[in-house]
């Protein structure tokens, strides 16, 4: 989206073409925060990119149920909440945090 390439455009089309994309309102609410914060030229590539991608939009609870698992940061924890809640098959994450913790599913 930000950094175009033919990687990036191939993990897109793999995530939203070949399966079915999961994305979180957390995560969107986080991705915005993040241009605003570091791209702030670039929302509108943001709102562009999302409304061509297929995906499915779940919403995150302010207020999730807690100790499902732990993780390092808390910040993080309604990322993996909404996956297990959504019953998604495979959780991409960007952060190594996860990488910490073992589930049964998501994979």
């Amino acid at each position: 989206m930000l950094f175009p390439g033919e990687r990036m455009d191939a993990l897109m089309r793999k995530a939203s073409v070949e399966n079915h994309l999961v994305i979180s309102s957390y995560v969107l609410d986080e991705l915005f925060d993040v241009i605003r914060r570091k791209f702030s030229s670039q929302e509108g590539t943001a709102d562009r990119f999302l409304q061509r991608i297929p995906y499915e939009l779940v919403y995150t609870p302010k207020q999730p149920e807690p100790g499902l698992f732990v993780i390092r940061d808390s910040d993080d924890y309604e990322v993996l909440y909404s996956a297990i809640m959504e019953d998604v098959d495979i959780f991409v994450p960007g952060d190594k945090n996860f990488g910490e913790i073992v589930l049964e599913n998501p994979k």
